[in-house]
């Protein structure tokens, strides 16, 4: 390609207005290209397959008009290589041909040719081919703009999610902390990018360690804004403002039952599900409230399992639910652990849920190290899983009581 070609390639290319024309026969190129020159459009002639093949692969040329009859690669072999070339843009090919070429014609759709015209060429028919092909680069072009404006903006919103889950990961605690009396360790598995679980654990004074874990229904951005508003207004200062009905008993489900009036909205089906205690270590007493949240197990370090709670019913469907309070002893060396549904219900290649015999499995393995449960959990269920993503968001929350007397 000269030097002329090259500045017309580089000035014309965006605009769509390149033409390769390609034959050996000198007159019909340049009678080609004379047309082309009216329309308004800029030929680069080749003389052989070769080099219309080079001028495409360095020009952004979409249109090859071109013989089928030429040296060193005819018709046939130029497209092959086209398309074996397999480029960002697509080149239309219209091939000239004899009328009494008609098998060639077949192979050469076989070759990736798009439309043929017959020899001699005539005017018109270059014109409406030409005219044809140039509607259709428009229309390329106008769906590959969009495409790049959908692109653009689906980078934008990952970008935001992907702060948004940064922001989200922050409102939780860190996985190993002593706190309260009680050391905690936790595991967070998303199933997407952003979450609807939330849990936190406050020292609430007066030898009160407070807790919850809730799970807001749904996946994704929907789920995640609810869970992230829980995580703002659940500080140490609510949640203990919360509890205190004037009883001297620790009341978290006074806690529960004043979430289920805030977060109720008659116009929406927004829920979540929650367990919420607060442990009197004096006492060695777990009081606590269950709204449809998984059933906690509390371990003893001889492997001892035990349930806690009977079901509950979840946050925010409707607003004059009442929230049930229950208590159960929580001794120093024992560890309560929470988790979320999304281990249950994690189905393997079979279709079988992990259920909570498995769970219980991997808490009473773990029973003497309680700080390994939530990894411990997370490992049984990604073998479960045969490594694929969960279906649902994983949280894991362990309490370990230690001996503080």
């Amino acid at each position: 390609m000269d030097a002329r070609q090259i500045a017309i390639s580089k000035g014309d290319e965006a605009l769509g207005r390149i033409v390769i024309v390609a034959d050996d026969d000198a007159v019909q190129r340049m009678y080609t290209s004379a047309i082309l020159r009216k329309l308004g459009f800029e030929p680069l002639e080749a003389g052989d397959g070769v080099s219309a093949l080079e001028l495409l692969r360095n020009t952004a040329a979409q249109l090859l008009i071109c013989d089928l009859d030429m040296p060193r690669m005819d018709g046939h072999e130029l497209a092959r290589q086209i398309r074996a070339d397999n480029a960002e843009r697509y080149v239309h090919i219209l091939m000239v041909t004899g009328r009494d070429q008609r098998r060639e014609r077949e192979r050469a759709l076989e070759s990736g040719v798009d439309d043929f015209m017959a020899k001699p060429l005539d005017t018109a028919s270059l014109t409406a081919r030409v005219r044809s092909v140039t509607r259709l680069l428009r229309h390329e072009q106008l769906l590959a703009d969009r495409n790049a404006a959908v692109a653009a903006a689906k980078e934008r919103i990952e970008e935001d999610i992907r702060a948004a889950a940064n922001a989200q990961r922050r409102l939780l605690p860190e996985p190993h902390r002593t706190t309260g009396g009680c050391t905690f360790h936790s595991a967070f598995v998303p199933s997407n990018i952003l979450s609807g679980d939330m849990f936190a654990y406050y020292d609430l004074g007066d030898g009160l360690t407070g807790f919850y874990a809730a799970d807001v229904a749904g996946h994704g951005v929907h789920a995640s804004l609810l869970s992230v508003a829980l995580g703002h207004l659940m500080t140490a200062d609510y949640f203990r403002s919360q509890i205190n009905d004037g009883s001297g008993v620790p009341a978290p489900h006074a806690l529960v039952a004043a979430l289920n009036r805030r977060f109720h909205d008659p116009d929406s089906h927004d829920y979540f599900t929650m367990f919420c205690g607060v442990i009197d270590r004096a006492a060695d007493r777990l009081h606590y409230c269950q709204a449809g949240y998984p059933s906690p197990i509390i371990v003893s370090r001889e492997g001892d399992l035990d349930h806690v709670g009977d079901g509950g019913f979840p946050v925010g469907l409707i607003d004059t639910i009442t929230y049930e309070q229950g208590q159960t002893a929580f001794p120093q060396g024992h560890s309560l652990m929470l988790v979320s549904d999304g281990a249950h219900e994690a189905e393997n290649a079979e279709g079988r849920a992990f259920e909570d015999s498995r769970i219980a499995d991997c808490v009473r393995r773990a029973a003497r190290e309680p700080s390994h449960i939530p990894q411990r959990l997370v490992a049984a269920l990604t073998e479960w899983r045969a490594g694929r993503p969960l279906d649902d968001d994983l949280s894991v929350l362990v309490c370990e009581r230690r001996n503080e007397r």
